[in-house]
C-alpha cells in the first residue's frame, strides 16, 4: 500500500514535475519522462522505461498528470529510483507554493511557481514593451514582487507579447485600451487566449478568470509558451539559411531540417565551441553550470568589427579563471551585458543549471549574434527550403494548441511515427488502443522504423474504419515517408471533424455539415437585419470579410466598430485590413479561430469553413 507523502516532499515533486514539463502544459509525456530518468542518473534499459511509463499513465491518455506522477512516486518511495529522483531534484530554492485544489484531489494540491521565472519574464517584458504607450499603466514591473500577476489581468500586456512573438497576430484596433471595465477586460483576455491558441500555445486548461486573478503557475506557463515561440521563430532553416553552416559531414539539408529548435541551438553552440577549441556540451543545464562554455561562446559570437553596422566588441575572458562558480557566472554575464544579451538568467540560474531559462538565454544570443555564414560552394539543394505554407502552419499550431506530445515543430517529420495523429484521434472521440496496438517511444535501436510504420498503418486503419474518413489511396507508408499531400489530407479531416464535433456538442449531438453551417450563418445575418449573405465557403464575396464582420456583430450586437470597416470598391490592402480586424474580433468575442486573414481574402474554402463554424459555435453558446 502506498505511503502518504509529506507536504515538503510534495513540493519537491511539484518542482521536479515543473522542471521536466518544459512546455508548461500541466503534463509530462513519455519522452520527457525518459529524460527525467536520465537526469536522475538511473541507467535503465528501454524496456524498463516503457514499463514504468505504462505504470505511470494510469488513465492511458498518453500523458502523465501530476497526480499520476505522485502515485508512481509513492509506489517507488523506498526504491533506489525514488532516492535518485530526490537527489536529482533536491533544490527547493526559488520555488514558491500556492495552495489550491485540483479536480483530482479533494485534499488540495500545491501549485508552485518559480521566482526565477518570474524575475526573468518580468525583465524581458519590461525591456520589450518599455516604449509602448499602451502599457505605461503597468510598466515597468518589479521583478521581485507579484506585480506581473496583476499586470496581465487586463489582457493588454498579453496581447502585446503575442504580437511581439508572432507579428500581426492581433489587430491592435481590436484591443480595448482605455477606460477598461470588467466586460472589456474579459474581451481582451478572450482575444489573448484565442490568439495564443492560434499561434500554437496550449491553453486548454487556462481561462480568462485565471488570468484576471493572476494565478501564478498558469500566468508563467502561458508567458513561457508565448516567449518561447518568439525566441524560436528564426531558429529554422527556411527563415535562416546560414544555419546550413551547421551541417556535419555526410548530412543533407533534409537531415538538418528534422532537428527541433532546441537541437539546432545545441548544435549552434557546439559549432562555436568547436571553433574555440573547447569541449562540446550536451545540454543547457548541467553542462553550462561552470559558465566556461558560455565564456567561449560569447567570445566566438561577439562582433569582430568586420561588418559596417556592428562595431567590434571584445569579450574579456578575465573571469574565466575565477575559482568561485557564482563569481565566474557573474563575470560571464557582465560580458553578455556588453552584447546587450543579459536576459533570462542570473548568475544563480546559470550555476543551478535552470534548463528553461538557460535555453531562453542561448536562444536570445543566437537571435542577436548568430555569427554564421551561409555555405556557398557546397553541393546543397537549396530548393528544399521553401518554408511551410500558411495551411501547414495553421495545422501545426492547431495540433500544438491541443497539447500534443511531442510538440510539433515540423509538420511532416514529427508525424512520421503517428504518435501525434493518434492523440488527435482521441481529441475527436475515436478510441485508441494504446496498450496492444501502439508502439510507444523510446523505440528500440534495431527496427525503429518498422515500429513507426506499424503505428502509421494503425492510424490509417482507424481513419478508415472508426472515423469513416475518406482515405482513398493513403497508406501508413505515406505518413511514414512524410508525403505532404497525403498527410495533409488526413490532417485536414482530423481538424474538420474536431471543429464539427464542437458544434455537435453544443447542438445536443445533432450532426453538423457545410450546408447546416451556411444556413445558420445566413439565418443569423438575416435575423440581425444584415444585408450580407454567403452561398458557400467558396463564395468570392467572402474576400471582403464583410459577411464575417456582420456575423460577429449579429452574435454580439455593438461589438463591431463599423467606422473601422472598409466598404465599397475594395483594394487588396483594404480586404486584408478588413480580414485582420474580422479575425481578431472573432477571437475577441470568444471564437477560437485558427485561420489567418489571408485565408479570408483568398477565400480558402477549408479555412473559411473553420471560421464560420467557430462563429456558429460561439453563437450557439449565446443562444
Amino acid at each position: 500500500m502506498a505511503v502518504k507523502i509529506a507536504k515538503e516532499e510534495l513540493e519537491e515533486l511539484r518542482e521536479a514535475f515543473g522542471k521536466v514539463d518544459l512546455d508548461s502544459n500541466g503534463f509530462i509525456c513519455d519522452y520527457e519522462l525518459h529524460e527525467l530518468l536520465k537526469e536522475a542518473n538511473v541507467p535503465l534499459p528501454g524496456y524498463r522505461v516503457r514499463e514504468i511509463i505504462q505504470k505511470l499513465d494510469r488513465n492511458k491518455d498518453n500523458k502523465i498528470s501530476f497526480d499520476e506522477f505522485v502515485l508512481i512516486f509513492q509506489d517507488l518511495k523506498n526504491t533506489d529510483i525514488a532516492k535518485s529522483f530526490r537527489k536529482a531534484i533536491n533544490t527547493k530554492k526559488g520555488i514558491l507554493a500556492i495552495g489550491g485544489t485540483s479536480e483530482l484531489s479533494s485534499e488540495g494540491t500545491q501549485h508552485s511557481f518559480s521566482e526565477e521565472e518570474r524575475f526573468a519574464f518580468v525583465n524581458w517584458i519590461n525591456t520589450a514593451l518599455e516604449n509602448d504607450p499602451d502599457c505605461k499603466h503597468v510598466l515597468p514591473m518589479d521583478p521581485t514582487a507579484d506585480s506581473l500577476f496583476k499586470a496581465v489581468g487586463d489582457g493588454v500586456v498579453l496581447c502585446k507579447m503575442i504580437n511581439l512573438s508572432v507579428p500581426d497576430t492581433i489587430d491592435e484596433r481590436a484591443i480595448n485600451k482605455k477606460k477598461l471595465t470588467a466586460f472589456t477586460v474579459q474581451e481582451n483576455l478572450n482575444l489573448a487566449l484565442n490568439s495564443a491558441s492560434a499561434i500554437g500555445c496550449h491553453v486548454v486548461n487556462i481561462g480568462a478568470l485565471d488570468l484576471r486573478e493572476g494565478k501564478p503557475h498558469l500566468v508563467l506557463g502561458l508567458l513561457w509558451q508565448i516567449i518561447k515561440i518568439g525566441l524560436f521563430a528564426d531558429i529554422e532553416l527556411s527563415r535562416n539559411e546560414a544555419l546550413a553552416a551547421l551541417l556535419k559531414d555526410g548530412e543533407t539539408l533534409e537531415d538538418l531540417m528534422k532537428l527541433s529548435p532546441e537541437e539546432l541551438l545545441l548544435r549552434w553552440a557546439n559549432y562555436h565551441l568547436d571553433n574555440a577549441g573547447w569541449q562540446k556540451i550536451n545540454n543547457f543545464s548541467s553542462d553550462i553550470k561552470d559558465s566556461k562554455a558560455y565564456f567561449h561562446l560569447l567570445n566566438q559570437i561577439s562582433p569582430k568589427g568586420t561588418e559596417d553596422d556592428k562595431p567590434r566588441i571584445d569579450i574579456s575572458m578575465g573571469g574565466f579563471s575565477e575559482k568561485d562558480d557564482m563569481k565566474r557566472a557573474e563575470a560571464m554575464l557582465l560580458q553578455a551585458d556588453r552584447l546587450g544579451c543579459r536576459q533570462f538568467v542570473t548568475s544563480a540560474d546559470v550555476v543551478s543549471g535552470n534548463p528553461k531559462l538557460n535555453l531562453a538565454f542561448v536562444a536570445n544570443l543566437f537571435n542577436k549574434y548568430p555569427s554564421l555564414t551561409k555555405p556557398e560552394n557546397e553541393d546543397i539543394d537549396w530548393g528544399l527550403l521553401e518554408g511551410e505554407t500558411r495551411e501547414e502552419r495553421t495545422f501545426r499550431n492547431w495540433m500544438n494548441s491541443l497539447g500534443v506530445n511531442p510538440h510539433v515543430n515540423h509538420l511532416y517529420g514529427d508525424l512520421q511515427d503517428a504518435m501525434v495523429i493518434l492523440q488527435l484521434y482521441e481529441k475527436i472521440k475515436v478510441p485508441v488502443d494504446w496498450i496492444s496496438k501502439v508502439n510507444r517511444p523510446p523505440y528500440p535501436k534495431i527496427g525503429t522504423n518498422m515500429k513507426k510504420l506499424e503505428n502509421c498503418n494503425y492510424a490509417v486503419e482507424l481513419g478508415k474504419n472508426m472515423a469513416k474518413f475518406s482515405l482513398v489511396g493513403i497508406g501508413g507508408q505515406d505518413l511514414n515517408d512524410g508525403n505532404a499531400t497525403l498527410t495533409l489530407a488526413l490532417v485536414w479531416q482530423l481538424m474538420r471533424r474536431y471543429t464539427l464535433n464542437v458544434l455537435e456538442d453544443l447542438g445536443d449531438g445533432q450532426k453538423a455539415n457545410d450546408d447546416i453551417i451556411v444556413k445558420w450563418v445566413n439565418q443569423t445575418l438575416s435575423e440581425a437585419e444584415k444585408t450580407t449573405k454567403i452561398s458557400s465557403f467558396k463564395d468570392k464575396e467572402i474576400s471582403s470579410s464583410l459577411a464575417v464582420v456582420d456575423l460577429i456583430d449579429a452574435i454580439q450586437p455593438g461589438s463591431i466598430s463599423y467606422d473601422l470597416v472598409k466598404t465599397g470598391s475594395l483594394s487588396e490592402d483594404d480586404k486584408l485590413e478588413n480580414a485582420k480586424y474580422a479575425v481578431s474580433m472573432a477571437r475577441k468575442i470568444g471564437a477560437r479561430v485558427y485561420a489567418l486573414p489571408e485565408d479570408l481574402v483568398e477565400v480558402k474554402p477549408k479555412m473559411v469553413m473553420t471560421v464560420f463554424a467557430c462563429l456558429m459555435g460561439r453563437g450557439m453558446k449565446r443562444a
